[in-house]
Parts: structure tokens; C-alpha cells; sequence
């Protein structure tokens, strides 16, 4: 979901930065009368010597331009250019191209992604989603990955000059000396390849650097998160198509997590169930990727990750790229949301009726009604919240950011789409993060974990 344009927090809170932080302004007599005041009373020996050394202390750090100007909104916006900014997860071919949707035009308030926005937003690697849902499987799967494929080598060209295809870092450096976007490809699913071996390898050759073994509905080899949760009996499995009753990887499965170490895509293991999770974890030999979760810890919801699956993720050297949706990272959204739904419980049941999936009529609704689910969204607080809990967990170098963006209905307020990627750089700046760890979150652990799993 998108909203209109508003006034950039790397502005708009500007005036508040700059009364707090800047000595050329209005607080600038006030600490010149405290520290005469302060040295007419030392004469004296009215004030003791440790709240001189205090107050000096403060005051030779707000009138120091070195404590200051990192926080001030063009050094923000200056490290968030200078940085590579990675997005691991982003639905815009599925949830709009395909449908016709443009993105050389302005989208606002019809989708989060299109190219200006992409400029403004100073992304330098986008890794877009190829992915289908449940109602494809063998047949017609593999056909829609190649479609979305297709989309997406259009896309780059026709605006050459705007994208470059990426496979590695080599072409990603290649991209930002010409000043480009680098365009990647993940498969969010790996019902995508119809348990076939050369359909795996045609996805690779194709550009896919990531494939996420389940998406909600398991693979013949994998077991999802939404399955593992919902389907507590293994019996089930059996009735729905699987080859064994146990949960997790079968030899098929392991078979393929080793296929894509072999030959340089990395494993992803966002949106698959805790049995699955500890199989890859137990045999990956290679960093993983959760290229689109947020903790569990902070919000219960099954496409999180739990603290001991983000510490085998740290010890494995993987990264865990943050979802922006607001289900995954507000424990209350969900109420709201249901409230909001059911007040439009028959418009909802008729969309049902007429074959849509239960996210396009979230995405649906929440667009009709925009100024009843823009209420429902919770603030950027929340989601630096998650960093911050991830960063204190596993560590700096095992975070990044997988934004969801066209695949989610709801992100937090100040998060309307990929242009307000800056927001983010501003948010860590007011946390107390430094520029080292800055760079880190917003790409640096994307092109490390890139480079130790991909060949080209």
C-alpha cells in the first residue's frame, strides 16, 4: 500500500534537529548565559568543581560542529547515498507488471515500486521476486517464473540507461560506476521448479540468485511455515500429495539445497517451517538468507524467526533481511486489520468468490479504503525496534533489509514506498548507529553473504 507524497522525515524534522543539535541557533545564547553565569559563580566557590566539569562538558560538545553535523538531515542523506543499498525482496513484477502495470510511470498510490521512486529512494541492487502462489504447480509454474523473467529482461531493455542485469558483485560494481540499479532475481518458491533438477538449473542460468524453498504451500520436498503450524497431524501431508509423512527436507529436498550451493544460489530460508529450518541449517555449508522475515520475539507470527533460529543463522554467517509488513512486526496489527476487514466482511466474501487469493484482496481493500488502513499502520519506530533486537542478538553483520515492498498491503507510516529507503539511514542516525554499521544494515551484508555463495 502507498500514500500520497508527504513532507521527507529527513525534512520535515529538521527544524527539531537543528534547535537541539546546531550552535548557530536559538539554544546558542542560552548555553553562552549558562556558562557565564557558570564561571561567575565558580569566583564564588558557590558550585562544586564535578558540576563544572558537567556542564563544561556539555557545552563543549554542543558547541563542537564534530558531535553535531552526522545527525543534521544532509549528512543523513549523504551517507544513505554514498552506501550500497540492497533490497533483497521485492514483488513488483507478480503483483503489477504482470497485470499491465507500468513502472516507467508514477505509480504512487497505485503500487510501491516504479523507476523515478526506485532514484529517489537511492536503491542501488534490487532483488525482484519471481513468484507465483499456491494455484500454480506442475505445468504452469516454471511457465510463470520464465514469464516474470521475461518481464523483468524488458524492463532492463527498455531503460538500459536506468538498470542493469546483475548475476554478482562483479556486475553490481560494474553498475554503480555507471550509475545504475542493479536488477537481480530471486524465486520465491520452489514449487517454481516442479521437482525438476534442470528446471532449478534453467532458473539459475536465467539470473535467479536465491530461491526460497516453500513459499506458503509446501514443495513435494519441503514443509512450509504456514503447513508445519496449521496441519498438526503428518497424515495430512500424505492427503495433500507429499512423498513421506515427516516434516521437513526428504532426500529429494536435501538433494536440492545441495544443487544450489553447488552451483552459486543461495538458499533462502524465509517463509519455510521450523523442521525444514533445521534441515538446510544442519547441512547448508554456505551462508543462508532469510530474505524476507522479522523476529518473532517482537511479533509471534509464523514467518518469523525465532532467537535460536537468528543464532544459527548468525553462526552459519548468513543475514536475516527485515520484512517491512506491518503483520510481522506489530503484534497488534493483526487485530486492527481483522476489525477492518470485517467491516467490509461482504465486499470481502464477494472478491473471494471471484477467485481472488486472500493478499490481493487485503491489497484490494486496502487501497479502496486507503484512509482506514493508513490508520492501522504502525510507526518506523517499530520496525528500527527489530533491527536494533536482531543487531543485539546475532550482530551488525548478519542484518539487511528485504522490504516486502508490492507484496505487502500495509508498512509502517513513513514507509509508502522504495523512495523512502532514506527514512530508514535517518531512523538508525537517531538510534546512535554508526556510518560503519549503517552501511553494513542497508547492503555491505548483502554483498559479503553474495560473495561467499555465488559464482557469477
Amino acid at each position: 500500500m502507498t500514500t500520497p507524497k508527504r513532507l521527507s522525515g529527513l525534512h520535515a524534522s529538521k527544524g527539531l534537529k537543528m534547535d537541539i543539535k546546531s550552535p548557530a541557533n536559538s539554544i546558542s545564547p542560552f548555553l553562552h548565559n549558562l556558562r557565564s553565569m557558570l564561571m561567575l559563580r565558580s569566583k564564588k566557590s558557590t558550585i562544586s568543581t564535578s558540576l563544572q566539569v558537567f556542564v563544561f562538558t556539555i557545552l563543549l560538545i554542543a558547541g563542537n560542529p564534530r558531535h553535531t553535523t552526522f545527525a543534521q538531515p544532509g549528512n543523513s542523506l549523504k551517507l544513505h547515498r554514498k552506501a550500497l543499498l540492497a533490497d533483497t525482496h521485492n514483488d513488483v513484477l507478480s503483483q503489477v507488471v504482470i497485470s499491465g502495470g507500468d513502472v516507467a510511470k508514477d505509480l504512487t498510490g497505485k503500487a510501491h515500486t516504479d523507476i523515478e521512486r526506485m532514484k529517489k529512494g537511492g536503491i542501488d541492487v534490487q532483488m525482484f521476486s519471481i513468484f507465483c502462489d499456491e494455484r500454480y504447480g506442475k505445468g504452469t509454474a516454471f511457465a510463470m517464473a520464465n514469464r516474470e523473467m521475461d518481464s523483468l529482461d524488458a524492463i532492463i531493455l527498455r531503460h538500459a540507461d536506468v538498470f542493469l542485469k546483475a548475476t554478482g558483485p562483479d556486475h553490481i560494481r560494474q553498475a554503480r560506476k555507471a550509475g545504475k540499479i542493479a536488477a537481480m532475481m530471486g524465486v520465491e518458491g520452489g514449487h517454481m521448479m516442479e521437482d525438476r533438477m534442470d528446471f532449478l538449473d534453467s532458473l539459475y542460468k536465467r539470473g535467479a540468485r536465491y530461491m526460497t524453498l516453500t513459499w506458503n504451500n509446501s514443495t513435494s520436498w519441503a514443509t512450509s511455515g504456514k503447513d508445519e503450524t496449521e496441519n498438526s497431524v503428518p497424515e495430512i501431508f500424505l492427503k495433500k500429495g507429499f512423498a513421506r509423512a515427516d516434516r521437513g527436507l526428504d532426500s529429494f529436498g536435501i538433494a536440492v539445497v545441495k544443487r544450489m550451493e553447488e552451483i552459486g544460489m543461495m538458499v533462502d530460508i524465509s517463509h519455510v517451517g521450523e523442521a525444514t529450518f533445521n534441515h538446510v541449517l544442519a547441512i547448508a555449508t554456505k551462508p543462508v538468507i532469510a530474505s524476507h522475515s522479522s523476529v518473532y520475539s517482537l511479533c509471534p507470527h509464523r514467518r518469523n524467526l525465532k532467537d535460536h533460529q537468528l543464532k544459527a543463522i548468525q553462526k552459519n554467517g548468513g543475514v536475516v533481511f527485515l520484512n517491512f509488513y506491518s503483520g510481522f512486526l506489530d503484534s497488534a496489527y493483526e487485530k486492527r486489520k481483522t476489525d477492518f476487514l470485517q467491516a467490509h466482511r461482504a465486499e470481502r466474501d464477494s472478491l473471494r468468490e471471484a477467485g481472488m487469493a486472500s493478499y490481493e484482496i487485503d491489497t484490494y481493500l486496502s487501497k479502496v479504503y486507503y484512509e482506514e488502513a493508513d490508520a492501522l499502520r504502525p510507526s518506523l519506530d517499530i520496525l528500527i525496534s527489530h533491527i536494533d533486537y536482531l543487531v543485539k542478538l546475532i550482530g551488525v553483520d548478519h542484518v539487511g533489509l528485504g522490504s516486502d515492498f508490492d507484496g505487502i498491503e500495509s508498512a509502517p507510516k513513513g514507509l509508502d514506498g522504495v523512495e523512502d529507503f532514506p527514512e530508514i539511514t535517518s531512523a538508525l542516525i537517531l538510534r546512535g548507529y554508526k556510518p560503519r554499521d549503517i552501511r553494513k544494515i542497508l547492503g555491505g551484508n548483502f554483498l559479503r553473504v553474495l560473495k561467499k555463495t555465488t559464482k557469477a
